[in-house]
């Protein structure tokens, strides 16, 4: 594929290399280099590319050139991802999103900034995706579906039609939502679970088939958020 972008990626962690291959093998973006945060700078250079502070990087690559992917995982319920997004844009970056050419991404289905979709997921008529969504590899979202801002989807989770799932939710392996469910924001839906009922709980933990809500257990305690971030 021709590159016609130039690409800085966040990150120089698991999902930093992954992301690394990802916009490299099968996107227009070529990645420049790697942006860190001071604290966790370590190493000048990754896969041969330069590394920069995170805080400088507007210094050495220029928005107006540069594109940026802040590849960070749900660390602190997805707020650290959150956070250094909203820095980018501050900083006057437009956020690159990637759909891999082996995932099936309808031609009406649309998408924001700084989403990741991996291979094998299925993205249908009118869907729509947020800005700061991942979507790991396998998963199916049904038609009219709404996914806001900040969600992490694992892998082969199933959202059936007219859904709508919350800002900032986690949702585990194998979860199966219904029809016209609506999902608070900041929700963990654990592993397996099953629900075809809103859950209206925001920052509640649901489990089990049929998805029960954790009592005396939050997301947010879940993820190690303090009440600043939350």
């Amino acid at each position: 594929m021709e590159k016609t972008k130039k690409l800085i990626i966040v990150g120089a962690g698991e999902f930093g290399d992954i992301a690394y291959e990802y916009f490299t093998d099968d996107s227009e973006y070529e990645v420049a280099a790697f942006a860190v945060e001071k604290q966790y700078y370590k190493e000048t250079e990754h896969f041969g590319l330069p590394v920069v502070t995170f805080e400088s990087v507007d210094e050495f690559y220029s928005p107006k050139e540069y594109e940026i992917f802040v590849a960070v995982t749900y660390v602190k319920l997805n707020r650290a991802r959150r956070r250094l997004y909203e820095i980018c844009k501050e900083k006057g970056y437009r956020c690159a999103s990637y759909i891999s050419s082996h995932a099936f991404f309808w031609k009406n289905a649309t998408i924001g900034e700084n989403s990741f979709v991996f291979e094998d997921n299925t993205v249908q008529y009118h869907v729509s995706i947020g800005n700061n969504v991942i979507l790991w590899s396998g998963n199916h979202i049904g038609h009219r579906t709404v996914i806001e801002d900040d969600v992490w989807l694992t892998s082969h989770v199933v959202v059936s039609g007219f859904c709508k799932i919350g800002r900032g939710c986690f949702i585990g392996v194998n979860a199966s939502i219904g029809d016209n469910v609506a999902i608070a924001d900041d929700i963990v839906l654990g592993a397996g679970a099953v629900t075809v009922k809103n859950l209206e709980q925001k920052g509640g933990v649901y489990i089990g088939m049929p998805a029960k809500l954790m009592e005396g257990r939050t997301s947010y305690s879940q993820f190690g958020l303090k009440e600043d971030e939350i």
